[in-house]
């Protein structure tokens, strides 16, 4: 005779002892403690860790406190992690002298931690041109390729093309920046570093480096050296006129001299006294600020003479 009863699947002994709470737990990243020496920075970074002010205050509290907030690095196929996010805090852990740091590992591709490195920096408020150049380039690549990805996977399953806004589009909603300005501020990683460097020190402009960022490399190379020998930096005007002699092949060393020579109408609106000129007319206590203020009012009452005297 056959049993009728049906076949009972036994749990097995870790369901039967765990909790449901104990199984979403184990479904969550885990936060590992890792040695700062296996922590290896990303490739191509485009944001400056500098030992300033604020990293030394970092320091301070990592020292204090520790990294409240753990970093995320996606394992290195040559050995050790490539951090995704938190090489600042790193850096910070490394001056407080700590060995480890809390880090979330991730399985993640280099378009999709390209775009967590990036998020995660671009939230700081003060970032130089530079920085915010290369992030959006790189940001950009990598949301297109992504794009193109999911393009091909749904041609091949439906045998349409993804309809969706283009990733300049979605990349400007995100950065609160219009798409041209975002293209403005790619174009500038044409630049030569040596260029690019004066644009985060506030030496020439961004309309101008925009302008520069359509010369040629040599050009671009020259265009330092008639800046040296002519002690001037391009107004958006000249940097407007370099590029369309580079554009039509005639720009040369000596068209640049003559360019990077011409007196600025900003200059020639522009009086300058240098503090030498102008101490010998006051106290030695006197500071730059109350010789300004002397100088105005001095002035306000030559103007009050003046109008009086043309009155009578």
């Amino acid at each position: 005779m056959k049993s009728s009863a049906k076949k009972i699947e036994l749990a097995s002994v870790d369901d039967l002892f765990s909790t449901e709470e104990g199984r979403q737990d184990a479904k969550l990243e885990k936060i590992q403690e890792i040695p700062l020496s296996e922590l290896h920075s990303f490739k191509n970074h485009p944001f400056k860790v500098k030992d300033d002010e604020a990293m030394m205050e970092t320091a301070d509290s990592i020292k204090q406190y520790g990294v409240l907030v753990p970093a995320i690095a996606r394992p290195d196929p040559e050995g050790g992690y490539e951090l995704v996010a938190g090489h600042r805090r790193h850096r910070a852990s490394e001056l407080a002298e700590k060995e480890t740091m809390p880090v979330i590992v991730r399985d993640l591709d280099d378009d999709a931690a390209t775009i967590i490195m990036v998020d995660s920096n671009l939230q700081r408020e003060s970032l130089l041109p530079s920085e915010r150049a290369f992030a959006y380039k790189m940001k950009l690549d990598a949301m297109k390729h992504q794009a193109s990805r999911r393009v091909d996977l749904t041609c091949a399953q439906v045998g349409h093309k993804l309809d969706g806004k283009k990733s300049r589009d979605i990349l400007a909603e995100q950065v609160g920046q219009s798409k041209n300005q975002i293209q403005r501020y790619i174009r500038l990683t044409e630049l030569i570093p040596e260029l690019m460097d004066m644009v985060d020190e506030k030496k020439i402009a961004l309309n101008p480096a925009y302008e520069l960022s359509f010369l040629k490399k040599e050009e671009q190379v020259d265009l330092l050296d008639a800046m040296d020998s002519e002690q001037a930096t391009p107004s958006l005007s000249q940097a407007q006129r370099l590029k369309k002699y580079s554009q039509e092949g005639h720009l040369t060393l000596d068209m640049m001299r003559v360019i990077m020579g011409e007196e600025k109408k900003s200059d020639l609106d522009r009086v300058t006294f240098t503090s030498d000129t102008l101490r010998k007319y006051f106290p030695k206590s006197y500071t730059p600020q109350r010789m300004q203020e002397t100088i105005i009012k001095l002035l306000e009452a030559w103007q009050k003479k003046r109008q009086r005297d043309q009155e009578r």
